[in-house]
């Protein structure tokens, strides 16, 4: 159950992103956008992996990774 609740969390976070952006209400290069899909898609990385969904291990696990990359080049924009 709480894996549940925790996994609608980290789904949210990148659904609100994505809608965000497809209604031009937030930047893709934000900081929040980046944020909300690296923290989102963590979640969903970490309740994959002690569930052992292996499909879901590689597409958050890569969504995880190529928004850390882009938050690095946020930061090093600035």
């Amino acid at each position: 159950m709480v894996e549940q609740v925790i996994s609608l969390v980290g789904a949210f976070m990148i659904l609100v992103a994505y809608g965000a952006q497809q209604f031009q209400k937030l930047n893709p290069n934000s900081l929040l956008y980046i944020v909300l899909n690296l923290i989102g898609s963590l979640i969903l990385a970490a309740v994959a992996f002690r569930i052992w969904q292996t499909g879901l291990i590689l597409v958050e696990g890569s969504w995880a990774l190529i928004s850390s990359l882009a938050l690095i080049r946020y930061f090093q924009k600035r």
